[in-house]
């Protein structure tokens, strides 16, 4: 009886296996425009750029390693999407990338006091979701509309990037995003934007920024860096595991993710945490039907993660090589599914709905003031409103 059940097992055991590879490329493709063209917007170099999709890539990768192996759940590790999306629509500091970098350690540091102290936590348990989702709407639906600009300046070129997402978005939505990076990379191809390239400027690297603590980053970038990436990323990824039945200590993954931001943070790392759509891949019963195997997926995935690292200096080198327009197409596809979900949640629930117009209304003016963006005025804004209208009790 023993002997005909293991090669099942065995098998369910290669599906587990197979669907953190198919986590970590969708998640790798889906998203690493997005990670470049935010660090890019917060005034890093490509080469610095290149080093901090390299750094995530590798911290992410070895917290899905660490924590599926201990705890034997599919525990994994992502970098900030949302987060990168907001860097997107940040100015660079007149001190440079140092400036970002000090904004990225203390979202690091406020990581790890989360974890250490609950208060903490809960204190952003409380901001309500709608406004926390109308944040992160606001900022993103600039990078959500440049698609569509683009296809206007460049027609040839993004067409053909446009037509194989929306192809893929009705036969095979989880591919929609790599498929339009493929369809991409063959219009590169056509132009000869690979001929262009520099093969010494292709090689796995890190490069060293010191941080520069700058007191209008660290409010205008820090703090909505670290609130977008709890309400967008933690919360939700802990959730997630929760619906599938685990019910892991969250504190030493918030350690983790918190101390690998801060390290990495020098390198252009501008922030890990929990997965939330990763998660639900790696937890649910499609990865296996045996929820004490499932650690397996979030394993394999995090192997292809630390896969990826070395090459994301030839991903950059590509990226910076592209047409006009062409990284904030495939940016701005990769955000249309995170905007959609914000933008539902901003509207629908009647008791915030204002509170919620106003902080979309203000994060996507882009406005600045003493130094600090829309991000963090919307949300201050948006919570003196909700706070006017709520009736007390």
């Amino acid at each position: 009886m023993t002997t005909s059940t293991e090669p099942i097992t065995e098998g369910r055991d290669s599906q587990a296996i197979l669907a953190g590879i198919v986590s970590a490329v969708v998640g790798f493709t889906g998203s690493f425009a997005v990670v470049l063209t935010g660090l890019r917007a917060v005034g890093a170099s490509p080469s610095q750029a290149a080093s901090g999709l390299a750094i995530v890539s590798v911290t992410m990768g070895l917290g899905c390693i660490l924590f599926a192996w201990r705890t034997r759940m599919p525990i994994t590790i992502a970098w900030s999407t949302p987060g990168a999306a907001l860097l997107a629509t940040s100015a660079a500091s007149s001190h440079g990338f140092g400036a970002a970098v000090g904004a990225f350690m203390l979202v690091g540091v406020l990581l790890v006091l989360t974890g250490l102290i609950r208060p903490l936590g809960d204190l952003v348990r409380r901001i309500p979701t709608p406004l926390a989702n109308a944040m992160l709407a606001g900022v993103i639906l600039q990078i959500c509309i440049a698609p569509f600009l683009a296809l206007v300046k460049q027609p040839l070129a993004v067409a053909p990037v446009l037509i194989a997402w929306l192809v893929l978005l009705r036969v095979a939505r989880r591919w929609a995003v790599p498929g339009a990076l493929a369809a991409a990379a063959v219009v590169m191809g056509i132009v000869g934007t690979y001929g262009k390239l520099d093969p010494t400027h292709l090689l796995p690297s890190v490069e060293w920024t010191p941080p520069v603590l700058d007191l209008a980053t660290l409010i205008a970038v820090g703090i909505p860096l670290y609130i977008v990436t709890m309400t967008s990323q933690n919360i939700p990824g802990i959730a997630v595991l929760k619906s599938f039945g685990y019910e892991p200590d969250v504190r030493p993954p918030l350690l983790y993710t918190g101390a690998a931001t801060v390290a990495g943070a020098g390198f252009g790392g501008h922030a890990i945490n929990l997965a939330a759509i990763a998660a639900a891949l790696a937890a649910g019963p499609e990865a296996h039907p045996d929820r004490s195997r499932r650690w397996l997926a979030a394993l394999s995935c995090g192997v292809v993660y630390v896969l990826f690292g070395p090459a994301s200096a030839l991903v950059a080198g590509i990226a910076e090589a592209a047409p006009a327009g062409m990284l904030a197409t495939v940016a701005g596809l990769a955000l249309i599914g995170t905007f959609a979900n914000a933008a539902s949640s901003t509207m629908s629930d009647a008791g915030h709905r204002e509170a919620a117009a106003v902080t979309f209304l203000v994060a996507a003016s882009g406005v600045t003031v003493l130094g600090v963006g829309s991000a963090f005025w919307a949300l201050a804004l948006g919570l003196v409103l909700h706070a006017v209208l709520t009736p007390r009790n």
